[in-house]
């Protein structure tokens, strides 16, 4: 079987990836029930990259996959160098498909002199290529506007609440943010899990020191709660854990971590295995290496709603749909 899926005369379906995360790729391709077309990627010895597709791709609607995980500049470039060879191979649509999209936490200047960087990966996709973007919970919903072309945003918040709702009383759930600006997502899971009450850490930040913040208390009702608390991506884990603290000390009965991508760079999991939480959940936005794996850990698929996604744009759907018309 090819990585080519005929439905007619004039459409096909290819999926590729790039070596970021092939194992999502390739649940992925499970799902869609294809197999990715075949293709060669290696690293010169200065560190350049070369890729080449191993069939024809003519005429096709290409959806290329690679989560922007560390070597975090690495894959994005081999992203784009597989847009560029896929434009140049002469397929009729290319779709970016980022589950985790690099750069995107640099979607405003906080001070002068500083890059937009969100915006900037946008137009590089853009000149490189690209027709649409696919990707999950992206940090902030305003960078749909900075790529000049579709952009869908899946959200990961159904497979995340089916999992915690199997976990815990919803009678007795309060939903937490991690702070005041994710707010309106903390509004959301309450809604989904019964119409609890809602609370947040009151903290400050230094937007001089990256992955620093200092927690100061709750604001809300979470004594002798279960408490989940929701962000959309925990990377040192310092945000996170400080707020889990916060939390039990203000009476909460136990705390779940949720978040949708999983960075985890060093030492989030020491911090997340000593913070107190009694489980954290992640989806597979990215890959997570044994070393970075704890017990309290728990990875969900997201291959499911890839791959739904990549059938609907395909088959001119509603990506919308798949998230009851609030996507």
């Amino acid at each position: 079987m090819t990585g080519l899926v005929t439905v007619d005369s004039e459409k096909r379906l290819v999926l590729v990836s790039g070596r970021a995360h092939p194992e999502l790729a390739g649940d992925v391709a499970d799902h869609l029930g294809i197999q990715l077309v075949p293709t060669t990627a290696l690293d010169f010895a200065n560190g350049e990259i070369f890729t080449r597709f191993g069939e024809s791709v003519r005429g096709s609607d290409a959806f290329v996959l690679q989560s922007h995980a560390s070597p975090i500049n690495q894959w994005i470039m081999e992203q784009l160098l597989m847009v560029d060879a896929l434009k140049r191979a002469s397929v009729k649509t290319i779709t970016v498909v980022a589950p985790f999209f690099g750069y995107a936490r640099q979607d405003k200047k906080h001070r002068g002199r500083e890059p937009i960087s969100a915006r900037l990966m946008c137009d590089l996709f853009r000149t490189a290529g690209a027709d649409r973007i696919i990707s999950v919970d992206l940090h902030s919903a305003q960078i749909q506007g900075f790529f000049n072309g579709p952009v869908d945003h899946l959200w990961a918040q159904p497979i995340l609440v089916e999992h915690v709702r199997s976990r815990v009383d919803v009678t007795n759930v309060t939903v937490v943010s991690p702070d005041a600006g994710r707010i309106r997502v903390a509004e959301q899971w309450a809604a989904k899990l019964g119409g609890g009450p809602l609370a947040f850490v009151h903290k400050t930040r230094d937007i001089r020191t990256p992955n620093k913040s200092v927690a100061h208390r709750v604001v809300g009702d979470v004594e002798g709660r279960t408490c989940i608390l929701v962000d959309d991506l925990i990377d040192t884990g310092g945000t996170i854990s400080e707020a889990v603290r916060v939390v039990l000390k203000a009476g909460a009965k136990d705390v779940i971590v949720v978040a949708t991508h999983g960075v985890l760079s060093d030492p989030a999991t020491q911090r997340l295995q000593e913070c107190g939480a009694k489980e954290v959940v992640v989806t597979d936005t990215l890959p997570l290496p044994e070393e970075r794996r704890f017990d309290r850990l728990t990875v969900l698929s997201i291959a499911p709603i890839l791959a739904r996604a990549i059938r609907e744009v395909f088959d001119d759907g509603s990506v919308t749909s798949l998230f009851d018309g609030n996507a």
